[in-house]
C-alpha cells in the first residue's frame, strides 16, 4: 500500500505534518506508523494548538508535589505526611454520540488517572452543558449522560459528591461532559508514568482489547456533523466492575514495590502509554503485540496500537520481580500479560510475533517532544460589537418583581438539579459530610487524615462568551469563593477547556483571553493550575458552543470543625450581605432567559474586591462569627436567600438596601463578590465590630423567620411553596419523556 498526503489527510494529519513525519523519520511511513502519528499528534494528545498558551499558566505552587503536566493528574500537599491528587477531563464527542457510554468511560477514565498515580479515588465531580431542555434530543442526551455517570461512579464505588448543570441553545449538537476525580495518597507512594530499566519487563493488565474506541483521539479532534453517528467504534463501552478490580489490584501491587512505572491506557491506547512512558524514561520498548490479549479475531496492529478499549493499564516490572506482580492479578482475577521490555535506544519496536511491524521514536510521538506546536491567527469576535452595544437604559424595570422572582426561580439553570443528583451515590465508599449539610463546596474528609477537602466545579460560560478575559477570572473566583464559604482555603485548580474550532480566529480569541484572565485570576487566588484538558472542535454546523473553560478547584479545611454550611439556623438570627449591590443586570438568567436578551457585557468583578472579600469570610468562619454563608451567583440577590431557606425550611425578611439601583438589578442581577451570612444574636456586636475593619461593604438586610418569606414588608408566602417551585422545575419539564422513563429504569 502506498501512503501519500491524501492517506495522511483520511487520518486528519495535515500535508505539512506527513512531511514532518517523513522528514523525523527519514523515510514515509507504513500504514501503522501513520495511524500512531494520527493518534498521538492530535489534538486531544498534543495540545498542538493551545499549549504554548498553556506554558503561559501558573504552574508552581509552595504546596504542589509533583509539576504540572509531569503526571497523569495533579498532586499537592495536605500535611500529615498526605497528598490529594485531582484532575479534570472532558468526554464530549463520544457522549453527543453515545451518551451512556461516553460519560460513563469518562468517569471511569478520569479515575484510572487518579489510581495510576498510586492514590485512592475518594470523590468525583461532574461539569454538564446541554441545549434547550423542552427538545427531545436535549431530554435524550442528559438522560444518557446522568444515567452513565450515575452507573459507573455508583458501581465503581467512588462518591459523586458535587457538580454542575447548565442549558444554553448552542450546546444542543454537541454537549460538554467534563468529569473530575479526587483522590488520597501517602506522601512517597506515588508511581511515575515511566519506563526505566534496560531490559525490565513490560505488561498489560487488564481487560481484553476490541476494536471499541479505535480513533477516539483523533474522533475526539473533530467537529460534530450529522453523519458522526457514523464514528460510533469511536464511543468507548466501560465496565466498572472490572475497574473495582483493577483499583484494588493496582494499589496493592505497588505495595510491593516491584513496579518501575505504570499508567493508564486512555486516548490513543497503548501508542499513547507506550510512548509517553519510553519518553519520559529516555527509553525505548520492545513490543509484541500478538501478546496483547483481545476479545476480537484477527485484529491488526494499528488496531491494536490505536484501541480505546477501558480498563487497561501498562506497567513496568523489576526484572526478577515478575512472580511477585503476577500473584497480585491473578488474586484478583486480572488478565495480566507480558508483552515486551524496555529497551534504551528511545525506538519503539512494535511486533506482530517475528514479524516487525512500527519502528517509531517514542520522543519524536509526544507532546513536548516532535509533536508540532502552532500559535493560531485570533481576532476579536464581531458579535463582541453588539454585547459592547447594550445598554441596561433600554430595559424596563418590572412592575411586578413577585411575578418576576417566580419566573426566575423555575428557569432550569437555577432550579434544583435534584432530579439529576439523586441518581448519583453521593454516600458511598468516602466519608462525604455535605449531604444533610448543604455547602457552597462538597466537603469530603480526607481519610485517613482528620483534615477535609472542599471541592467544587464552576464556570458560568455565557459569562465567558460576554468577556472571555473576565469570564474566565470570574470562573476562577467563583470556585475560589465556593471553597472558602465551605471553610476551606484554596489550594490548586484543574481545568477543562472547552472551545469551538482554533483555527476560527474568533474562537481562538476567546480561547487565548480565557487563558489569560485565568491565569491572572489563579495568581491572585495562589491557586497554580496542576493540569487539566483541553477539548477544542466543540462545534456544529450551527457554530460553536460558548467558550467553557471549566475549572476544577480544591481547597483544604485543616479542621472539619471550620466547615461552614449554606442555609439559615435558626429565626431570628440576622442576614447581612457582604460586597456592594450595583445596578448591573448584565448577563444575568434574568435578562437572558426572562427578558430574552442574547447580548450583554459580562457582570461587575474587581479581582481586588474579590480577594479581600474571600479572605474577610475565611476570617468570619475561623474566629465562629457567622451560621451560614453562601455565595450570590446566578439568580442574584433573591436565588441565594431562598437557597438559604430551603435546607431547614426557614424563610426571611428583608428589605431593599440600595441607593440607586434597579429593583430587578437589586434582585436578580449577578455583579460579583458578594456572599449572603447570617449571625446568630449572641454574636452581632462582635461581627459588626469586626466588619467595621475589614475592607468590605456590609449591609444589614433583615431576619431569618420561622416560615414566611416578607420582602419590603409585602408577604410572599411560605418558604415550603417555593421549594416546591424550585425542586420541581427540572422534573416537570421531563415529566413523560424518554429523560423521565431513563430514570424509572434504574
Amino acid at each position: 500500500m502506498e501512503i501519500t498526503a491524501q492517506t495522511a489527510a483520511q487520518l486528519r494529519i495535515t500535508a505539512e505534518e506527513f512531511e514532518l513525519i517523513k522528514q523525523k523519520l527519514g523515510r514515509t511511513p507504513n500504514f501503522t506508523e501513520l495511524c500512531a502519528f494520527s493518534g498521538m499528534w492530535s489534538e486531544h494528545c498534543s495540545y498542538k494548538n493551545s499549549i504554548k498558551w498553556l506554558k503561559t499558566l501558573p504552574r508552581e505552587g509552595r504546596k504542589m508535589l509533583v509539576k504540572a503536566g509531569e503526571e497523569n493528574a495533579g498532586l499537592m500537599d495536605i500535611g500529615d505526611g498526605y497528598g490529594v491528587v485531582f484532575k479534570i477531563e472532558s468526554h464530549n464527542h463520544p457522549s453527543a454520540i453515545e451518551p451512556f457510554q461516553g460519560a460513563a468511560t469518562g468517569v471511569g477514565g478520569i479515575n484510572r488517572d487518579i489510581f495510576t498515580m498510586g492514590a485512592r479515588p475518594i470523590a468525583s465531580l461532574n461539569s454538564l452543558r446541554f441545549g434547550n431542555l423542552e427538545d427531545a434530543k436535549t431530554q435524550h442526551l442528559l438522560a444518557g449522560v446522568v444515567h452513565g455517570i450515575g452507573h459507573y461512579g455508583n458501581c465503581f464505588g467512588v462518591p459523586t459528591v458535587g457538580g454542575e448543570i447548565y442549558f444554553e441553545s448552542c450546546y444542543h449538537t454537541n454537549p460538554l461532559v467534563n468529569a473530575m476525580s479526587v483522590g488520597i495518597v501517602k506522601n512517597g507512594e506515588t508511581v511515575s508514568a515511566t519506563a526505566e530499566g534496560a531490559g525490565n519487563p513490560v505488561f498489560f493488565v487488564g481487560s481484553a482489547t476490541g476494536k471499541d474506541g479505535i480513533g477516539g483521539a483523533s474522533f475526539a479532534s473533530a467537529e460534530i456533523t450529522e453523519d458522526s453517528a457514523e464514528d460510533l467504534p469511536a464511543v468507548q463501552v466501560g465496565d466498572p466492575f472490572q475497574e473495582k478490580k483493577l483499583l484494588e489490584a493496582c494499589l496493592e501491587v505497588i505495595q510491593t514495590g516491584a513496579v518501575v512505572g505504570m499508567q493508564d491506557m486512555g486516548a490513543a491506547g497503548i501508542i499513547c502509554s507506550t510512548a509517553e512512558m519510553s519518553a519520559k524514561g529516555n527509553a525505548g520498548m520492545n513490543i509484541d503485540l500478538s501478546k496483547v490479549p483481545t476479545r476480537q479475531k484477527d485484529m491488526k496492529a494499528w488496531e491494536l496500537l490505536l484501541s480505546e478499549s477501558q480498563e487497561r493499564m501498562l506497567l513496568v516490572v523489576e526484572k526478577g520481580r515478575e512472580s511477585e506482580v503476577l500473584r497480585v492479578f491473578e488474586k484478583w482475577d486480572l488478565p495480566c500479560s507480558r508483552i515486551g521490555e524496555v529497551t534504551n535506544d528511545g525506538l519503539l519496536n512494535f511486533y506482530m510475533g517475528s514479524s516487525l511491524e512500527a519502528v517509531l521514536p517514542a520522543a519524536e510521538l509526544v507532546l513536548g517532544g516532535g509533536a508540532p506546536q502552532y500559535e493560531r491567527e485570533y481576532k476579536e469576535p464581531a458579535y463582541l460589537q453588539k454585547i459592547n452595544a447594550f445598554n441596561a437604559d433600554s430595559i424596563a424595570v418590572p412592575e411586578d418583581i413577585r411575578e418576576i422572582a417566580e419566573q426566575v426561580i423555575t428557569i432550569p439553570n437555577i432550579a434544583s438539579k435534584k432530579w439529576i443528583y439523586e441518581q448519583y451515590d453521593s454516600m458511598v465508599g468516602a466519608g462525604n459530610t455535605n449531604s444533610n449539610s448543604p455547602s457552597d463546596a462538597a466537603v469530603v474528609i480526607a481519610k485517613p487524615t482528620n483534615k477535609g477537602l472542599a471541592l467544587t466545579t464552576d464556570c458560568n460560560s455565557r459569562y465567558v462568551f460576554a468577556d472571555p478575559y473576565k469570564g474566565a477570572m470570574i470562573a476562577v473566583a467563583e470556585a475560589a469563593r465556593n471553597i472558602v464559604c465551605s471553610g476551606g482555603m484554596p489550594l490548586g485548580v484543574t481545568n477543562c477547556l472547552n472551545f469551538g474550532n482554533p483555527y476560527d480566529p474568533e474562537v481562538y480569541y476567546q480561547f487565548v483571553c480565557a487563558i489569560k484572565g485565568m491565569g491572572d485570576a489563579c495568581r491572585r487566588f495562589d491557586t497554580p493550575v496542576t493540569g487539566g484538558n483541553v477539548s477544542f472542535y466543540n462545534q456544529s454546523p450551527d457554530g460553536p458552543v460558548y467558550p467553557t473553560p471549566t475549572i476544577g478547584m480544591v481547597g483544604l479545611l485543616n479542621d472539619l470543625d471550620d466547615k461552614m454550611t449554606m442555609d439559615f439556623k435558626n429565626a431570628g438570627d440576622t442576614i447581612y450581605l457582604l460586597g456592594e449591590s450595583r445596578n448591573d443586570i448584565n448577563s444575568s438568567e434574568y435578562l437572558h432567559k426572562i427578558v430574552g436578551v442574547e447580548f450583554s457585557p459580562a457582570p461587575y468583578f474587581d479581582i481586588e474586591e474579590e480577594y479581600k472579600g474571600q479572605q474577610t469570610i475565611m476570617l468570619l468562619i475561623r474566629n465562629k462569627m457567622i451560621v451560614s454563608a453562601h455565595d450570590i451567583s446566578e439568580g442574584g440577590l433573591f436565588i441565594a436567600l431562598m437557597e438559604s431557606g430551603f435546607n431547614r425550611e426557614l424563610g426571611f425578611e428583608v428589605v431593599e438596601r440600595a441607593i440607586g439601583v434597579r429593583k430587578d438589578a437589586y434582585w436578580f442581577g449577578e455583579s460579583q463578590s458578594r456572599v449572603l451570612v447570617s449571625v446568630s444574636r449572641d454574636h452581632i456586636h462582635a461581627f459588626e465590630d469586626f466588619m467595621r475593619d475589614q475592607p468590605v461593604a456590609c449591609t444589614e438586610l433583615g431576619k431569618v423567620t420561622a416560615n414566611d418569606i416578607i420582602i419590603d414588608n409585602e408577604n410572599w408566602g411560605r418558604i415550603g411553596e417555593w421549594k416546591e417551585k424550585y425542586d420541581n422545575a427540572i422534573a416537570n419539564l421531563l415529566k413523560g419523556n424518554e429523560a423521565e422513563s431513563a430514570l424509572s429504569s434504574i
